[in-house]
């Protein structure tokens, strides 16, 4: 017998949701940075998580996950 919990749909949380965070910057930052999202065809969001996670990769405080081997079969 298998025991599922029920969960009202706004309880459940999906592990891969965004955190929203408030950013002040300086108005001539944000049009650089808003012209660089654009030339790279990305959101101004989504530029800076790109920003982000480059910088947090390149000084060694973000490792990589790595996606587990689709070959491998499992035996289900």
């Amino acid at each position: 017998m298998q025991l599922r919990f029920l969960m009202p749909e706004p309880y459940i949380l999906n592990m891969s949701e965004k955190k929203p965070f408030v950013l002040r910057i300086d108005p001539e930052k944000l049009k650089a940075l808003e012209k660089w999202a654009a030339d790279e065809f990305r959101s101004t969001n989504g530029q800076i998580e790109y920003i982000l996670d480059q910088a947090l990769r390149k000084s060694g405080r973000w490792k990589v996950r790595e996606k587990p081997d689709e070959n491998i079969t499992t035996g289900l």
